[in-house]
C-alpha cells in the first residue's frame, strides 16, 4: 500500500468477487483491497488467507460505518442487491463499482446515474467482457476495415452443464434476477452495442431446457442495429457441442473465431495478472479471416490474437478517480444495454418483435 492508494471495500466474496474483482483490485496500482464483505464462514477464511491485509467483515452495514475510511466500493453481491447498494454507497459519498447487471431495468440505472450526477461521483459498471482477447481483436480488424462493411454478427457464450447447480443465479424468483439473458446476456448484448450501436428492433427465444431448472438456461437474442448490422446472440448453458464464439461477416472478408478468453480460467486457478504473458492464447486459437471457405478446413488466414485485458478496467477506474479520466463503463451504457434486456424478455414473453 502506498500513501495514494485508495481503499477498497468489495461487497461480496463469491465467484464475481473472489474470483474477478479482489485479484483485479489487488494488482492494481493505486488500489488496496481495504476491505471484505461476506457473511459466509468458508469464504470470510478464504478472503483471509488470500488477502491477510484485508478486514474481514459480516454486513455491509459495517462497511457502510466506516465509510470515511475508504475511497470506493465494489459490489460484487448477489444482483438484487445492486440497486440498493450502490444507492447506500453514492449518499455515503463513495464512488461505486457495480458489477453486471447494474440494475433490474434501464430506468433503475438512469436513475442510479441521476444520483451519482447529483453527487459528483464515478459510478462504473464491470463489463469486464469488453477486455477479452477476442473482443479486442475483432474491434481492431473492425476499425481497420478488414472486414468491410460488417453485416452480421453472431456471438456465443455457450456451455454444457446439463445438471443446474442451484443458488441465486438459477432462481426462478423475479427479483433474483437470475437466468441467463440477465448473465451471460448482459456480456454480449454489451459487446453488440459497443462494436455496431443503437438498436432499432429486438427478437428473442429464452427457453428453460434443465429438468429442475427455474430459469432460462437456452436463450436466443437478435437485435437490428440502426446502422443496419444484425447481431445474432446465443447465450446456453444446453450446448453439447460449441459454436463460435464469434462469427462476423462483412463485405469483403469474415471472421471466425473459436474459444473463450483464458483469462477467467487463469483468475480460477488462483493466478494474478503479471507483467507478461498475461491474456495470451496459444497461436492453434487465433481466429481466422477470409472469405468464401471455411476456417475449419483451413480456409482465411490466422490472426494473431490480442492479449486480453481485464486489468486496464480498474487501472481506468483508477486514472478517473485520480486524474478525471473518462470512465470506463458508465451507468448510461449499462441502461441501454438493460433496454435491449428487457425488450428481449418481453419478446420471448409474448413472442413478438419489440421495437425500440
Amino acid at each position: 500500500m502506498t500513501a495514494t492508494s485508495l481503499r477498497v471495500g468489495l461487497v461480496g466474496y463469491g465467484l464475481a468477487g473472489a474470483v474477478f474483482h479482489a485479484p483485479l483490485i489487488a494488482t492494481t496500482e493505486g488500489l488496496t483491497l481495504d476491505t471484505v464483505v461476506t457473511s459466509n464462514p468458508q469464504r470470510q477464511e478464504q478472503a483471509r488467507a488470500q488477502f491477510p491485509d484485508a478486514r474481514i467483515v459480516a454486513t455491509a452495514d459495517e462497511l457502510f460505518a466506516r465509510a470515511d475510511e475508504l475511497d470506493l466500493i465494489v459490489v460484487a453481491s448477489p444482483n438484487r442487491t445492486h440497486v440498493p447498494l450502490a444507492t447506500t454507497a453514492l449518499k455515503a459519498g463513495l464512488p461505486v463499482v457495480v458489477d453486471k447487471p447494474l440494475s433490474g431495468t434501464a430506468a433503475e440505472a438512469r436513475d442510479l446515474a441521476a444520483l451519482a450526477e447529483e453527487r459528483g461521483l464515478l459510478l462504473s459498471v464491470f463489463q469486464n467482457r469488453r477486455w477479452d482477447n477476442d473482443f479486442l481483436t475483432l474491434r481492431k480488424l473492425i476499425a481497420e476495415g478488414e472486414l468491410g462493411e460488417v453485416w452480421r454478427f453472431e456471438s456465443r457464450f455457450e456451455r454444457w452443464r446439463p445438471k443446474p447447480k442451484g443458488g441465486w443465479r438459477e432462481s426462478g424468483d423475479p427479483a433474483e434476477l437470475g437466468g441467463l439473458l440477465y448473465d451471460l446476456g448482459s456480456h454480449v448484448v454489451d459487446q453488440a452495442l459497443v462494436l455496431f450501436g443503437p438498436v432499432t428492433q429486438v427478437y428473442a427465444e429464452t427457453v428453460v431446457r434443465r429438468e429442475g431448472a427455474e430459469t432460462d438456461d437456452d436463450t436466443f437474442i437478435a437485435l437490428t442495429h440502426a446502422n443496419g448490422v444484425r447481431s445474432h446472440l446465443y447465450v446456453s448453458a444446453t450446448a453439447a457441442q460449441l459454436g463460435p464464439r464469434f462469427r462476423v461477416l462483412g463485405s469483403r472478408a469474415g471472421y471466425v473465431k473459436y474459444g473463450l478468453d483464458p483469462q477467467e480460467d487463469a483468475l480460477r486457478a488462483g493466478k494474478l495478472p503479471g507483467p507478461e504473458g498475461w491474456g495470451t492464447e496459444d497461436e492453434a486459437l487465433w481466429g481466422r479471416i477470409g472469405s468464401g471457405e471455411s476456417p475449419v478446413t483451413g480456409g482465411g488466414r490466422p490472426v494473431p490474437t490480442l492479449p486480453g485485458d481485464y486489468p486496464a478496467y480498474y487501472a481506468a477506474v483508477v486514472a478517473a478517480l485520480r486524474e478525471n479520466a473518462p470512465n470506463p463503463v458508465t451507468a448510461l451504457e449499462a441502461a441501454a444495454a438493460l433496454e435491449v434486456l428487457e425488450a428481449a424478455r418481453r419478446s420471448a414473453r409474448d413472442g413478438v418483435v419489440v421495437t425500440l
